[in-house]
């Protein structure tokens, strides 16, 4: 099966986000879209690394528990019945971009992926601890890529 093709009406894949979408400008969720939906999947799960930033890479958004049927999120928000994680920073949610000043543009990945089953994460996860949940039940999955500095 092919990925998911994932975009943002806020950002083209690979470009620089606007600031609404950055800690400091809103801290508001980018409007992503996707192909889909996916039959064989149980749900769909959002999040967010920066690679750039640290090892493991920090985790900006983990969103779980959404239907398989939507194909969008739109800009601040999740749909009913979809659950959000702690992330790096130790806050429930989105949390955009800061990277320090003087640092070269930072990558944003928001992926997506349909799954078969459900996701046994710890009530913290990393993206390690996300990343091996993800491969045992990966149908397909699709990434758009945002960047930001300042």
């Amino acid at each position: 099966m092919a990925g998911l093709e994932v975009r943002s009406s806020a950002f083209n894949d690979e470009d620089l986000m606007p600031d609404r979408l950055s800690r400091r400008g809103g801290n508001h969720s980018p409007p992503l879209m996707w192909s889909g939906p996916v039959e064989s999947a149980t749900e769909l799960v959002v999040y967010c690394e920066d690679p750039d930033a640290a090892t493991p890479p920090l985790l900006h958004w983990l969103v779980t528990g959404i239907r398989p049927d939507v194909s969008s999120l739109p800009e601040g928000e999740i749909p009913p019945g979809a659950r959000q994680w702690p992330n790096s920073f130790g806050e429930t949610g989105y949390t955009g971009p800061d990277p320090p000043k003087g640092d070269d543009p930072h990558r944003y990945f928001f992926r997506v992926y349909a799954v078969n089953g459900p996701l046994r994460l710890p009530a913290q996860p990393t993206t390690t601890d996300l990343r091996r949940e993800l491969e045992a039940h990966k149908v397909v999955s699709g990434v758009i890529v945002g960047t930001f500095g300042r």
